[in-house]
C-alpha cells in the first residue's frame, strides 16, 4: 500500500489526513502537538465564553476513528533536494510521498513579546483571559486589538478572529454593566483594515465601530510595543493596559531555511494542484503554501481543506489509479466567514464574482457555536461531513 506522510497536525494536515486514509493510502500523520486546536472557536476562551479543553481534539482520536498512524515529534529540517525531513526525536526519515501542512511563521515587529495574539499558540488564549479577567476586576482600562500585514503576501493577513474577539468582549463588559469604563481601539497599518470582505462588510464594520464607540487607529504601522503602550510610525502612542496583536504570516521558520521553492514571504511555491514546484510527490497545502489569485485572496480554513482533499484526489490519480482528473484549488478562492458578535452575527462571502454580507442577529451567535459542534462531531466521525462546511 503506499503511504502518504503529512507533516502538520492541525486544519489543513488532518483533513489530508482523512482524504488520504479515504483514497486508500497509507497515511502517517507527524504533529507536534497531541491534540487539533479548532482556532475558529477559540475567539470564546478569553471571555470565559467556551473552556479551553472544548477547543481541543485529541489526534489519537482522530488517528483510531480514521485508520491513520500519529507520530508526535518535532520537524526540524527538509531538503526537497533529498527528499527528506529531520524530525526532532526520529531523525532523518525519506519519504517519496509527503504532504506539509506546518502552518506558517509569524512576523516579529519589535517589542511583539508585549503582545497576546489569539491565532497564536493556544495557551495564549489563556493568557488572554486571565489578562481580561485581572482587567475586569480592576475596573477600568484601555484595550487595544489589532493586526500586521505582511507586503510581500496579502493572503497572509488574519485579522476576522481579532474582531470577533472585539466584539464578544465588548459584549461581555456591557453584560457586566461596566463597558463605558474602558475605552477600547482596534488598530491595523492598512487604512481599511476588513476590506478584502468586500464593501458590505467594510461598511457593516464601520457601522459597528461608530454605534459602539469604538475608537481606531488605522493607516499607521507599528514602530513598536513596550510593555503599556503602542508607538506608530510617526511616533504617536496608544497607551494600552491589554495589547492583542494578530501578527501578519510569515514562512514557517524550518521551511524557510529549507531548499523548497518560496514566494518573497517565504510560503512554499505549489501549482493549481498543490504539487510543489519542481519536487514530484510532494505537496504543500493550508497556510504554508503559498497562494494565487485575485488581490482579495486570505488563507482561511475552508481553503485549507479544499487544499488537503484536492491533494488526496489528485495523489489518487497519479498513484492509485483513479479515474478522473487533477483538481485545482483556483476555482474556489473566496472568503466565507460567520463573524461572531457576541449578541448576533454576520455571514461575510466573497469570491470571484460577488460579495455580501447577511446580519443575522440574536441567533447568529448561536449559529457559530453549532457549527463549533458541528465540526467537532464531524472530524470525530460521529456526524457525516456536509459538503461545503
Amino acid at each position: 500500500m503506499k503511504k502518504v506522510v503529512i507533516l502538520g497536525g492541525g486544519i489543513a494536515g488532518v483533513e489530508a489526513a482523512i482524504y488520504c486514509r479515504k483514497a486508500g493510502f497509507a497515511v502517517e500523520l507527524v504533529s507536534e502537538r497531541d491534540y487539533l486546536f479548532v482556532y475558529p472557536i477559540a475567539i470564546w476562551i478569553p471571555v470565559s465564553t467556551l473552556p479551553f479543553e472544548k477547543a481541543l481534539l485529541p489526534l489519537s482520536r482522530l488517528a483510531q476513528k480514521h485508520g491513520f498512524t500519529l507520530t508526535i515529534d518535532q520537524v526540524r529540517a527538509i531538503s526537497s533536494a533529498q527528499k527528506q525531513f529531520t524530525l526532532e526525536k526520529a531523525g532523518v526519515r525519506h519519504e517519496e510521498i509527503v504532504i506539509i501542512a506546518l502552518g506558517a511563521g509569524k512576523m516579529k515587529p519589535q517589542g511583539v513579546e508585549h503582545t497576546l495574539s489569539i491565532c497564536g499558540d493556544p495557551e495564549q488564549s489563556l493568557l488572554l483571559k486571565e489578562k481580561i479577567d485581572s482587567l475586569i476586576a480592576q475596573g477600568y482600562g484601555k484595550i487595544n486589538f489589532g493586526f500586521g500585514g505582511n507586503p510581500k503576501d496579502m493572503s497572509a493577513v488574519r485579522g476576522g478572529p481579532g474582531f470577533e474577539l472585539f466584539f464578544n468582549l465588548h459584549h461581555r463588559l456591557k453584560r457586566l454593566g461596566i463597558r463605558e469604563k474602558y475605552e477600547m481601539t482596534f488598530f491595523a497599518p492598512m487604512a481599511e483594515p476588513g476590506g478584502r470582505m468586500g464593501a458590505k462588510a467594510l461598511s457593516m464594520l464601520r457601522t459597528m465601530f461608530e454605534s459602539n464607540r469604538f475608537h481606531t487607529r488605522y493607516g499607521k504601522k507599528i514602530k513598536q510595543f513596550e510593555s503599556e503602550k503602542i508607538i506608530f510610525e510617526d511616533d504617536t502612542v496608544l497607551e494600552s493596559d491589554l495589547t492583542m496583536f494578530i501578527p501578519a504570516g510569515s514562512g514557517h521558520p524550518f521551511i524557510l531555511e529549507s531548499d523548497l521553492p518560496k514566494n518573497g514571504a517565504g510560503f512554499i511555491r505549489i501549482d493549481s494542484t498543490c504539487q510543489i514546484e519542481g519536487v514530484e510527490a510532494w505537496y504543500a497545502i493550508g497556510d504554508a503554501a503559498a497562494l494565487e489569485g485575485p488581490e482579495w485572496k486570505a488563507k482561511q480554513g475552508h481553503i485549507a481543506e479544499v487544499m488537503a482533499r484536492h491533494a488526496a484526489h489528485n495523489l489518487a490519480v497519479t498513484y492509485l489509479g483513479r479515474e478522473g482528473n487533477k483538481q485545482t484549488y483556483h476555482e474556489h478562492l473566496s472568503i466565507i466567514c460567520l463573524m461572531d458578535m457576541g449578541e448576533g452575527a454576520g455571514f461575510i462571502y466573497r469570491d470571484h464574482t460577488k460579495a455580501f454580507f447577511i446580519p443575522i442577529p440574536f441567533i447568529g451567535h448561536g449559529m457559530k457555536q453549532l457549527w463549533g459542534h458541528y465540526y467537532k462531531l464531524s472530524k470525530k466521525g460521529i456526524i457525516p461531513r456536509i459538503p461545503g462546511l
